[in-house]
């Protein structure tokens, strides 16, 4: 779900954790307040578009920081290719990162890639230098790969020049 589209796996984990996608929802959303996120309300576990879906980007950022904090979380969204074995059926599969940025830029370990009609190119990228981290967040964002590249070259030699 973190490395590919993934939007079955997102509904299937809504299944399983919140016995429905309103009660999902509603898991997600008490999170989200937990965390600070105001301006964000959830309705469908993969992101795609529903009138009552929406969010801001700096709750996407607030939820990128948050997520990060979690050490699974981030090898996963960090990892270029994560190999899964399943056991029925017995099969192993390897799925691939869609973040172009974890190639590119130096300190970049995550965090997602997204895209629907209504919101375009969406990216959820971190960066860390020197012991700080940057999480940046574009919505519609036609040159997404570069505006966040630009961002992560930029950070830390300007951060510590200040």
């Amino acid at each position: 779900m973190m490395l590919e589209s993934g939007n079955d796996a997102a509904n299937a984990c809504a299944l399983y954790l919140g016995k429905s996608f309103d009660g999902f929802s509603s898991m997600m959303n008490t999170k989200c307040k937990e965390i600070g996120m105001m301006d964000t309300n959830f309705v469908t576990p993969s992101g795609l578009d529903d009138v009552r879906h929406y969010s801001t980007a700096y709750d996407m950022a607030l939820l990128g920081a948050y997520s990060i904090g979690n050490p699974l979380f981030r090898e996963i969204c960090s990892a270029k290719k994560y190999k899964v074995d399943f056991i029925k059926p017995d099969i192993t599969l390897n799925f691939f990162n869609h973040n172009k940025l974890l190639s590119l830029c130096e300190g970049v370990f995550g965090i997602k890639t997204g895209f629907t009609k209504k919101s375009g190119r969406c990216l959820v990228s971190a960066c860390e230098r020197d012991g700080a981290t940057l999480v940046c967040v574009t919505f519609n964002a036609g040159d997404d790969w570069h505006d966040h590249s630009q961002l992560s070259r930029g950070f830390g030699r300007k951060l510590l020049s200040h």
